[in-house]
């Protein structure tokens, strides 16, 4: 198994950042280093995948916008919005 080497970096963040970060860390009962490096680590390694870069292009091209607003009133009401 390969241990991954860690350095010591330093970052200048707002402090109203760094209390978010502190409080979403504590939700998750991690440490505020843990947290920012499992976050950063999502960051740079999960790429999207192909239908979801579709979906983006998509949504990005504006040709969703005239289409129906969906009914979120319901399950069942939103299946008929969605022609389902």
């Amino acid at each position: 198994m390969q241990i991954a080497v860690k350095r010591n970096q330093s970052f200048r963040l707002s402090g109203e950042l760094i209390d978010t970060l502190k409080q979403l860390a504590k939700r998750q009962n991690r440490s505020l280093n843990n947290y920012v490096e499992t976050v950063l680590l999502e960051a740079a390694y999960r790429a999207p995948n192909a239908t979801t870069l579709a979906a983006m292009k998509e949504v990005e091209s504006g040709v969703l916008r005239n289409e129906p607003e969906l009914d979120l009133s319901s399950v069942e009401a939103m299946e008929k919005s969605m022609g389902l």
